[in-house]
């Protein structure tokens, strides 16, 4: 059973509205696969049809939303909404599905939307679009939650940030990926340890919601793991782009993390 839980609402009613009716579909093709006699190919088949069908009508929803309100996300949402047609439609090319294989896609499928309504989708409405700004990313006192550890874990992400930040936008060094690479890595593991400390934590005091931080948490990390090395270093002209566009994205879903859900833990 995949649950549509409460942390996966963005408050935007007919987004969340079409987002549970998929793991609606995902539950009813679950369901299904595992009847007495089924024919898995054709359950598969059929309902890979009509989630394919649904998920398309969907994300020409959410896009002419964030298109109306001039969403800074948009063009990312695309990026990720074109992957998963991707995957569905090569799904949907297979012949033959065992009950194994088809379970299988089931679950990548449900992980894929936790981590897109987590990762990405948690974003919508919440940030203007502004020009590229050369300005340094501000902890400010809005994001203290009160704990000490966790406060404290908070402005050195935002000072790994800073230094990316940094070193982009000084143009007196030519060749910049080695250390770039260097510090997202740093970032990266600066990143696992504070989720795990931030968890360990809400574990002690037995935390209510210590399940939605964590898909919350696990879907960043992905993200993060997702930054393409290979593609930065054959971006030459781009790369500055390229990365203000991560840096943006990273700070927003931080921002939006903090003043959500972590301030809540104090």
């Amino acid at each position: 059973m995949y649950q549509f839980t409460n942390d996966c609402l963005i408050g935007i009613p007919e987004i969340d509205s079409e987002h549970e009716h998929l793991f609606n579909l995902l539950n009813k093709t679950d369901e299904a696969l595992h009847a007495v006699d089924a024919d898995i190919s054709a359950i598969t088949g059929r309902l890979l049809n009509e989630l394919y069908e649904y998920a398309i009508n969907h994300f020409a929803h959410e896009e002419a939303y964030m298109l109306s309100i001039d969403d800074p996300e948009l063009n990312r949402q695309i990026a990720e909404h074109e992957a998963f047609r991707d995957k569905v439609t090569s799904a949907m090319a297979a012949s033959d599905f065992t009950l194994d294989t088809a379970l299988d896609l089931l679950t990548f499928l449900a992980k894929w939307l936790y981590r897109h309504i987590l990762g990405s989708d948690i974003l919508i409405g919440k940030f203007k679009k502004d020009a590229p700004s050369t300005e340094a990313y501000v902890f400010s006192s809005e994001y203290l939650t009160g704990i000490d550890l966790i406060d404290d874990e908070h402005r050195q992400l935002f000072a790994l940030v800073n230094e990316v930040h940094s070193l982009v936008n000084d143009d007196l060094i030519f060749d910049k990926y080695d250390e770039i690479i260097r510090i997202l890595t740093e970032l990266r593991n600066y990143t696992e340890m504070h989720f795990h400390d931030e968890e360990s934590y809400m574990e002690q005091i037995n935390y209510a919601d210590l399940d939605a931080q964590r898909r919350a948490h696990n879907a960043f990390i992905e993200k993060l793991v997702d930054i393409n090395f290979e593609e930065l270093e054959n971006l030459d002209n781009n790369q500055q782009e390229y990365l203000q566009d991560v840096l943006d994205f990273l700070v927003k879903w931080l921002v939006n993390h903090i003043l959500k859900m972590d301030k809540l833990i104090g």
